[in-house]
């Protein structure tokens, strides 16, 4: 009866002991839903890159290659 009670206690606090470390994973400390929501990635993408640019029309942005050369390119 000794070993059993040995034995669900030290089972007991190797599941209290992870659960504890993934809680720490999941959740930074105080911060709430509201703070995990501002680091998310948004879905959305604009639309037509922005609209009108200085040099390209919607659709196009404004890029430089490796040797010095600009001009517009699709966006993606």
């Amino acid at each position: 009866m000794q070993k059993l009670t040995i034995t669900l206690t030290a089972a007991a606090l190797a599941l209290a002991a992870t659960a504890m470390s993934a809680s720490a994973q999941t959740q930074q400390l105080g911060a709430g839903v509201h703070a995990q929501v501002q680091d998310a990635t948004p879905i959305v993408k604009d639309a037509a890159c922005r609209g009108w640019g200085s040099h390209c029309r919607p659709g196009w942005v404004w890029a430089c290659g490796p040797y010095g050369r600009c001009s517009c390119r699709p966006c993606y």
